[in-house]
C-alpha cells in the first residue's frame, strides 16, 4: 500500500454527529449546578427555569410575541406527533417528503391516523418534490431542513400568506441555524440535542394564532392520548406554554437548555448562529469544490443544508462497486475517522444512499471543521489503496 500522509493537526473538538450534536464551546459539566435537582418542576423555581427557557428560546429565534411556545415531552417527534395528532383531520393534507424523516411523518398520518384525502408529494434523497404543486388550501406537512438528506427549502417564499390551511413543519436541524419565517409557519417543531447541541428527550412546540384557532375549534375524530393534549374544554392548555408541562421534564436538560441560549444570546443570537453554521458549511463547499472524489448528495446548491451536510463518494473506482461494496467502503472510512479520534458518528443515516453527513451547526467550531478535510482525504486515499493492495 502507497505511503499515504497522514495530517499533523486533528480537530480540537470531534464531534461531528447530527444528533445529539456537538456541545457549545466551552462547555462543561460545572454548569449544570445550578439545576433545580430533586426539586418539583411545578416548585417556584422550577416553574421559573422552564419560564425562563420559553422566553430565551422567543428571545433568540425571533419568534412573535402572539406565537405561543410550549416544552413538551419525547423530543422533536413528539412535538411533530403532537400536531399531527391534535390539528390534522379538519382539512385534506399535503404531505411532503424527501427524506427518511418526512417519510415516517407520511406513514404516522396515512397509516396511523388512517387519513383517506393525503397527497403525498414525495422526491428521491438529493432533490425537492415540486413545491409548486402544494394546494395550501389543504394543511400541509413538511420539513424544513431534511437532516438525513442535507437537503434544506431555500426560503418560504412558495408558501402564500393567504393560506387556508394550516402548515406543520418539522424544523428541528433548521430552528437557530436558518432563517425561519413564521408569518408562514402555523406550528413549527424542534429538539434541544440539535443545533443548540442539548441533551436530549424534550422537544418544542410553537403555534401561531392559527393554529390555536383551529385547536379551539376542532376536535380529532380520534382518541387523543395524554401526552398529545393540548386543549381542555374546547380551550388551550395555557400552562403548558407558561412552563407547567405536560409530563415531568428533566431539570438537568432545561439547565443544560438554558445555557446553550444564553451562550447563543451572548455571541450575537440567530444572526450570529447563521453565520457560524454558513461559515462552517461553506468551508466543507470550498473542499467539494476541489475535491474529485466527493459530491454533496443535495443537487441544488440553494437546498443544501448548512447543518446536516450529506456527501456521496463520486470516485469512479468506487462508483463501479456494487451497492453493498460502496456502502462499506463509506462504513470503512467512517471507522477509519473514529478510530484515530479525529472525526465520530459521520456515517450517513441508516436509511439514506451511503456516505458521510458532517454536522456543521452553530456549537461546531469552523476550526474543527477545517482541521477534518484533511482527514478526509487521508481516509479516502487509506481505504481506496486497501482495495487494490
Amino acid at each position: 500500500m502507497a505511503n499515504i500522509e497522514v495530517p499533523a493537526v486533528k480537530p480540537m473538538n470531534p464531534h461531528f454527529s447530527s444528533g445529539p450534536c456537538a456541545k457549545r464551546p466551552g462547555w462543561e459539566p460545572a454548569i449544570l449546578a445550578d439545576a433545580p435537582l430533586g426539586r418539583s418542576h411545578r416548585a417556584k423555581i422550577g416553574k421559573a427555569k422552564l419560564q425562563e427557557a420559553i422566553d430565551l428560546t422567543r428571545e433568540v429565534l425571533e419568534v412573535p410575541s402572539d406565537y405561543k411556545i410550549g416544552i413538551v415531552p419525547a423530543s422533536d417527534t413528539g412535538a411533530v406527533e403532537m400536531a399531527l395528532w391534535s390539528l390534522l383531520g379538519a382539512r385534506p393534507v399535503d404531505m411532503l417528503a424527501w427524506e427518511s424523516f418526512g417519510a415516517g411523518w407520511v406513514t404516522d398520518v396515512v397509516k396511523q391516523l388512517k387519513l383517506a384525502d393525503v397527497r403525498r408529494l414525495e422526491a428521491d434523497y438529493g432533490v425537492l418534490p415540486d413545491l409548486s404543486q402544494v394546494n395550501f388550501d389543504h394543511d400541509v406537512v413538511f420539513t424544513w431542513n431534511g437532516t438525513t438528506s442535507g437537503v434544506r427549502v431555500p426560503n418560504a417564499e412558495w408558501i402564500p400568506a393567504d393560506r387556508q390551511g394550516l402548515t406543520i413543519c418539522d424544523a428541528t436541524s433548521a430552528a437557530f441555524a436558518q432563517e425561519l419565517d413564521f408569518a408562514k409557519l402555523d406550528v413549527v417543531t424542534f429538539s434541544w440535542q440539535k443545533v443548540l447541541g442539548g441533551e436530549g428527550a424534550h422537544g418544542i412546540i410553537i403555534l401561531s394564532p392559527r393554529a390555536v384557532e383551529r385547536l379551539e375549534s376542532y376536535t380529532p375524530a380520534w382518541p387523543l392520548p395524554k401526552i398529545f393534549r393540548l386543549t381542555k374544554g374546547g380551550k388551550l392548555i395555557d400552562g403548558i406554554f407558561t412552563g407547567a408541562t405536560i409530563n415531568t421534564p428533566s431539570m438537568l436538560c432545561v439547565e443544560d437548555y438554558l445555557d446553550a441560549l444564553k451562550w447563543a444570546k451572548n455571541i450575537g443570537g440567530l444572526e450570529a448562529m447563521v453565520g457560524r453554521a454558513n461559515a462552517n458549511a461553506g468551508a466543507i463547499a470550498n473542499w467539494v469544490a476541489k475535491t474529485d472524489w466527493i459530491d454533496f448528495l443535495a443537487v441544488a446548491e440553494d437546498t443544501r443544508s448548512n447543518t446536516s451536510v450529506c456527501l456521496k463518494i463520486v470516485d469512479s473506482d468506487i462508483q463501479a462497486l456494487d451497492d453493498a461494496a460502496q456502502a462499506a467502503f463509506a462504513k470503512a472510512l467512517v471507522a477509519a475517522l473514529d478510530k484515530q479520534g479525529v472525526a465520530y458518528d459521520i456515517g450517513a443515516y441508516r436509511d439514506a444512499p451511503s456516505g458521510l453527513r458532517i454536522w456543521t451547526g452553530a456549537t461546531v467550531e469552523l476550526a474543527n471543521v477545517e482541521a477534518l478535510l484533511p482527514w478526509l482525504d487521508w481516509a479516502f486515499a487509506s481505504e481506496k489503496a486497501k482495495l487494490s493492495a
